[in-house]
């Protein structure tokens, strides 16, 4: 949820409403090429699989596009480039949008409402207060609402189709703690901190803003390709080093989805940040960017934004999904842990949510006249752990979803829930015992986990919609060199 959060700060959106009025409209009084005026006869932008994209839609977005840049103090690129970012991003969007059809993927009311809530909470500030504010930036906040769903869906989808992907290993985790880079600043015992490095991780920058210029190299590119674009990308580089501005180059130039936010990715702890990232901005300060860095996704360009303390909380932006890490413990830390099981059903478009919740009715009567939770768990879970009978093993607070730990925390040992939602599907629970424990030790692992995760996880994100794209359909009208069939 953070592209769209992200810009919803409190005094941005007070001053986006006079940008849009006063500047919105010049902008449209700029005269397309001939070429430009006859792609648009036919009212048709893109087609993504077998949904259209239209030009109206294409205006209204680069309009709201355009009032944000200004906002923002970004210089816009000329109107046919502008449209060209707008559309690679509406395709984008399609793309996550046709995936979360396909997986059944639906955002309900009460969870929209929840992130509401939930954002103003962050803001402390009131519901009203915030609707408040959105719409005096100009934005409906039926748009807002709009917006909001949809990034809770791309969270979703990300969970259900790369989260699970993500391996990190006892060895991975050893080598983390043995030796935690120093600007990650995750806390060791005192007196366990390696010579030389106190100073260092005391004075480690505890949260670091980054901004990106991305050139995509598309999956499979030949290498004539591949060196095409490096060219390109050393080409923007040559440009930055000569003095263009870093976020107007991003909104002109960059095929990341932050292009039209001036390339930033915002600010979060340093850990969060994936390797490439960290390695190559660990010696920079704030205004300073990186050389060319390659990863699988193509070509970056890094601009360090911010480094040191947590911004006041009177600027954060409204955000929902911080990664901020709780405080490292000193000394024991009990914990109750809980032995559980679970049967899940997906939701998709062959297992709508009445009938996933009327199956795990229905096993859990035929739990109640007798039959054994694990063998009905083999046989219908869909579930990584069915072969083990749907056991979970022993489970720490915060590991499972809220919908399932309050839910699992509601039941005595050997009782089994009513269904339980989530976004995984439907869960039949059932907590087999309790126990109290010294987690200190394993608490340190699963901080250093959760930092191994972060950093892994959003590169992981970008190569899936990498393969996405590349498996699609795409009719790009303004572009049409970026359009391409399914391999």
């Amino acid at each position: 949820m953070k592209q769209w959060l992200a810009c919803a700060m409190l005094p941005a959106l007070a001053a986006m409403a006079p940008a849009w009025a006063a500047k919105a409209a010049p902008a449209a009084k700029q005269q397309p090429s001939q070429a430009a005026k006859e792609q648009f006869v036919d009212g048709i932008a893109a087609v993504v699989n077998k949904r259209v994209i239209t030009l109206g839609q294409v205006e209204a977005e680069t309009k709201l596009a355009l009032a944000q840049l200004r906002q923002r103090k970004i210089e816009a690129p000329d109107i046919q480039t502008l449209r060209k970012q707008v559309l690679q991003r509406m395709i984008t969007d399609e793309l996550i949008r046709q995936e979360a059809d396909k997986r059944g993927i639906k955002v309900n009311d009460a969870q929209l409402q929840q992130a509401v809530e939930s954002i103003a909470q962050r803001n402390k500030i009131p519901v009203a207060r915030l609707r408040q504010e959105i719409e005096k930036s100009g934005v409906s906040w039926d748009d807002y609402l709009k917006n909001l769903r949809h990034e809770i869906s791309v969270d979703m989808l990300r969970q259900r189709a790369v989260d699970s992907t993500i391996r990190i290993s006892d060895s991975d985790i050893d080598a983390y703690l043995k030796n935690p880079p120093p600007q990650e600043g995750l806390p060791q015992p005192q007196g366990q901190q390696p010579a030389g490095q106190a100073g260092a991780q005391q004075a480690a920058p505890r949260v670091l803003g980054l901004a990106q210029i991305l050139v995509a190299v598309p999956e499979g590119a030949p290498a004539d390709k591949v060196q095409e674009l490096r060219r390109k990308a050393e080409a923007i580089l040559a440009r930055l080093k000569g003095g263009a501005d870093f976020a107007s180059t991003a909104a002109a130039s960059s095929d990341g989805p932050q292009a039209l936010k001036g390339g930033e990715l915002g600010v979060r702890p340093a850990d969060g940040w994936p390797d490439l990232f960290l390695k190559a901005t660990q010696n920079l300060k704030a205004g300073q960017i990186t050389g060319i860095l390659q990863s699988g996704n193509g070509f970056h360009i890094l601009k360090v934004l911010t480094r040191g303390q947590e911004p006041a909380a009177a600027s954060a932006p409204m955000d929902i999904t911080s990664t901020n890490a709780p405080t490292q413990p000193q000394g024991p830390m009990m914990v109750t842990q809980t032995h559980v099981r679970h049967i899940l059903i997906k939701v998709d478009k062959a297992m709508s949510d009445e009938r996933a919740h009327e199956r795990l009715v229905q096993l859990r009567q035929r739990l109640e006249m007798g039959e054994k939770f694990d063998d009905l768990a083999k046989r219908y879970s869909e579930d990584a752990s069915a072969p083990q009978g749907g056991d979970l093993g022993w489970v720490n607070p915060g590991e499972t979803v809220l919908p399932f730990e309050q839910a699992m925390n509601a039941l005595q040992p050997g009782q089994i829930s009513e269904p339980v939602k989530t976004q995984f599907g439907w869960h039949l629970i059932q907590v087999e015992d309790r126990r109290t424990k010294d987690m200190e030790t394993e608490f340190k692992r699963m901080q250093a986990r959760q930092a191994l995760f972060q950093r892994r996880v959003e590169p992981a994100f970008e190569d899936w919609l990498s393969q996405l794209h590349g498996q699609a359909y795409i009719d790009n009208r303004l572009d049409p060199q970026t359009s391409q069939k399914p391999r």
